[in-house]
């Protein structure tokens, strides 16, 4: 989750007290927000960044803290692309406005896929010329580094909500008409050379995700659109490409999208990319479930469930939608979620050793 309270692109004291928050209560995994790879790639003037090797430290001083309590760090590296340059949700109106240079903003210098806007209360972006696309995965392969220099354990690539890579996927918002515009494997080509170059300078073993828009929810809006069967294309080739993990999401390219999210939404989408890859024999790219996921049960069920949406059976024998969830908006909640669902569950788990007279007692209601 985005918090906008970065200086510079550097990660401040807040965020090591906000990531090490969840970890120390139990998330095995802890994903940094998303973190620009070029300057104007940023969402906000306030987003955090990994451009230049100064916010390396920064970095490292969480992971440090991570790796002293047994948890590992992730990083999601992304570019904000024609949602770049906008305020703050607490500073603009309802959470959109344009940063002017004033406010720390670079809204001539906002770029896309195509000269399309996203809609009201953001920038016109310009064209992406080859350089700049060039530039850009230069940016994913630098940027990456760095992360293995700050010991990062995981990194995700954001092509999902709108932002650059999911505007070049999506023939609404690309209509470019070279060889990175029109047909599917044109539209996908950013990702693909995004991928390969991140793969080329990190450890081979570690952990490469995918962040997707599974769909755009524009099936009714638009003669073409990236759907779910487009992300069963993609997910068929990304094994290929050295990626570990898919994240379904959804939405967020088209200010006309037409979708009302409800708890676990997006789940039963990724049961559906998980069912194709099964069916097609591929079984070597694991499916990340998102989406207002918020109780022990539903976190349970997504993994263990046998349901009329989706039968799939795993390695283990077991029928899932998905091998992982990834939480978000809940751990802003409440960062000892993880203690919680296992306490719902019955699981035993380690709490921390400074926290052992905190823990919940039995027969209490949480």
């Amino acid at each position: 989750m985005c918090t906008y309270s970065a200086s510079n692109g550097h990660l401040t004291d807040f965020h090591l007290i906000h990531l090490s928050a969840f970890a120390y209560r139990g998330a095995s995994l802890t994903i940094i927000e998303a973190t620009s790879v070029l300057p104007n790639g940023r969402i906000s003037p306030e987003d955090a960044g990994l451009w230049t090797d100064s916010q390396i430290a920064p970095i490292r001083r969480i992971a440090d803290f991570l790796h002293s309590q047994n948890q590992k760090l992730g990083i999601q590296l992304a570019h904000a692309g024609r949602k770049a340059s906008t305020l703050a949700p607490w500073v603009g109106d309802k959470g959109r406005g344009i940063a002017s240079k004033d406010a720390g903003g670079w809204e001539d210098d906002v770029m896309g896929p195509s000269a399309i806007c996203w809609g009201q209360g953001f920038p016109m972006p310009r064209e992406m010329s080859a350089q700049d696309v060039r530039d850009v995965i230069e940016g994913f392969r630098d940027s990456a580094r760095r992360a293995v220099e700050a010991g990062v354990d995981v990194i995700e690539i954001h092509g999902a909500h709108g932002y650059l890579i999911s505007s070049f996927l999506s023939p609404i918002s690309n209509r470019r008409t070279d060889k990175y515009g029109g047909s599917f494997e044109n539209r996908i080509r950013l990702l693909v050379e995004v991928i390969q170059a991140i793969r080329e300078v990190v450890p081979k073993g570690m952990p490469l995700l995918v962040r997707v828009s599974a769909t755009e929810w524009m099936e009714k809006s638009a003669p073409e659109s990236w759907d779910v069967e487009s992300t069963i294309k993609l997910a068929k080739l990304l094994p290929g490409l050295g990626v570990d993990l898919l994240d379904v999401s959804s939405g967020g390219n088209n200010e006309a999208q037409t979708v009302t999210p409800f708890n676990d939404y997006q789940v039963g989408i990724a049961g559906r990319i998980r069912k194709a890859l099964f069916e097609a024999g591929i079984k070597d790219l694991l499916i990340g479930a998102v989406g207002m996921i918020t109780e022990a049960e539903a976190a349970k069920t997504i993994v263990q469930s046998n349901d009329d949406t989706v039968e799939i059976t795993d390695e283990n024998g077991a029928l899932a939608k998905a091998n992982i969830v990834l939480i978000g908006r809940q751990f802003l909640r409440e960062p000892e979620w993880v203690l919680r669902v296992a306490y719902r569950l019955g699981l035993k788990v380690q709490w921390p050793v400074q926290y052992q007279r905190g823990q919940f007692v039995k027969g209490s209601k949480i």
